[in-house]
C-alpha cells in the first residue's frame, strides 16, 4: 500500500468525515490553513547577544523559512523589559513548507521524542486549533550534534478551519497525528 502524505490525506478527508459531519461540499471540509512555531527567548538575551541570532539560524534549519524576530508589546518594570524589545521568535509555515514540516514533525520529530506516548486530547482547543509543546528542538533531524549547549523548546500551532473541537480532533486524527489512547488517558 502507497504511504500517503498529509497533503494527500487532506483531500480523503471529506469522504471520510462527510457522513459523520454532514457535509455536503468538499469546501465544507476542514483544512489547514498555517502552522506557527513561536520560541520565547525572554530576557536571556541580555546575557548573550547572539542568542537570538543562533536560534533564529536553528529554526531556519527546522522550517526552511527565515524567522521574525517579535518585541516587546509593552514596558514591564519588573522583567527590565523595555516596549520593543526583542522577547521571540516566530515563523509562519503555510503551503509546501507546512506540509513539508508536519509530514516531518508526525513521521520523524515526535517518534524521536523522549517518553512520547501521544498528544494530549486537550491540546486541541474549541476553534479547532491544535497546539503542541515542544520542550528540546533536538528531536528534528536539521539539529547537528555541536547544537546540545544551547537546546530551546518552541511551541508549535496548527491552525485549521475546523468549526468546533469535535470535527477538529476528528480531521487531525485522519490526518495521523498521534492522540493519546483512551486507556492511556485514565490511568
Amino acid at each position: 500500500m502507497k504511504h500517503l502524505t498529509v497533503k494527500e490525506k487532506e483531500a480523503h478527508v471529506f469522504e471520510k468525515m462527510k457522513g459523520a459531519f454532514h457535509y455536503k461540499n468538499a469546501m465544507a471540509a476542514p483544512k489547514l490553513k498555517k502552522i506557527v512555531l513561536n520560541v520565547g527567548t525572554g530576557t536571556a538575551v541580555k546575557k548573550d547577544k547572539n542568542k537570538n541570532e543562533a536560534i533564529a539560524e536553528r529554526l531556519t534549519k527546522i522550517t526552511g523559512q527565515k524567522p521574525a524576530l517579535r518585541g516587546a508589546k509593552q514596558s514591564i518594570s519588573s522583567f527590565k523589559i523595555r516596549q520593543g524589545d526583542p522577547v521571540g521568535i516566530m515563523v509562519t509555515l503555510r503551503g509546501k513548507r507546512m506540509y513539508a514540516f508536519l509530514e516531518k514533525l508526525i513521521n520523524i520529530a515526535l517518534p524521536r521524542t523522549k517518553d512520547f506516548r501521544g498528544i494530549n486530547r486537550k491540546a486541541v482547543d474549541n476553534v479547532g486549533n491544535l497546539t503542541l509543546g515542544i520542550k528540546e528542538h533536538t528531536i528534528f533531524p536539521e539539529t547537528a550534534d555541536e547544537d546540545i549547549k544551547d537546546v530551546f523548546g518552541l511551541s508549535v500551532a496548527l491552525v485549521s478551519s475546523a468549526k468546533s473541537k469535535g470535527e477538529a480532533f476528528t480531521f487531525y486524527e485522519l490526518l495521523g497525528i498521534p492522540f493519546k489512547k483512551e486507556d492511556e488517558k485514565k490511568k
